[in-house]
């Protein structure tokens, strides 16, 4: 999706209704800088406002994601083309994030492992032995928390059993086996365990 694009068109828009961005920011509940940045391209409409904006807006969510006016006759290729457009920057996120727990977890680990071995060869007091030894693995385990919540929220876990998409709460999927990304779940649906792989997308 063409985010200038869509942003000239909501500012467009706007001007049609002749409000100003304040004024469109009071009527959704957010700040007229979350405006200004959609309307210069910055940033797109969350998804749980795109309805609202579009009503203040006299247009559709098609309308919007395409950022023009559609003609009745290519109404249905265009929605269809706009709905792969979001599954694939869904996908990109949920990528993103993903890379980044790898960016959190590897350096602290690296990092706890260098301390306890310090704290384990060089010689120093025994008290400051125990407190490297406690901050090390105090700082593993915290972020592996960390990097657990980044994991449930980005994607989804697929049953091997139905192959039902859904997102577990944060402490199924850390009480849950597991082998790298693919963890021992009940799913919501079926009720059977099974090794459940994450997935980036709800649908193929």
């Amino acid at each position: 999706m063409d985010q200038i694009k869509i942003g000239k068109f909501i500012a467009s828009c706007r001007k049609e209704q002749g409000i100003t961005q304040a004024v469109l920011a009071e009527k959704i509940g957010i700040s007229d800088r979350a405006v200004s940045k959609w309307e210069t391209g910055k940033s797109m409409p969350d998804s749980g406002i795109m309805l609202e904006l579009c009503d203040f807006l006299k247009i559709n969510v098609n309308e919007l994601l395409s950022g023009e006016r559609i003609m009745a006759e290519s109404y249905d290729k265009r929605a269809e083309e706009n709905l792969l457009a979001m599954k694939q920057e869904i996908e990109e996120k949920n990528r993103q994030m993903l890379k980044t727990e790898y960016w959190v977890v590897l350096p602290a680990i690296l990092a706890g492992i260098v301390i306890v071995f310090v704290a384990s060869y060089v010689v120093m007091p025994v008290w400051l032995r125990i407190v490297l030894i406690a901050f090390a693995l105090v700082m593993i385990f915290t972020v592996a928390f960390i990097a657990v919540g980044i994991e449930q929220k980005a994607g989804y876990y697929e049953c091997q059993n139905c192959g039902h998409r859904y997102v577990p709460t944060y402490w199924q999927t850390n009480l849950a086996l597991h082998t790298g990304r693919t963890r021992h779940m009940k799913c919501p649906k079926c009720g059977k365990r099974s090794w459940q792989r994450k997935v980036l997308t709800k649908e193929d």
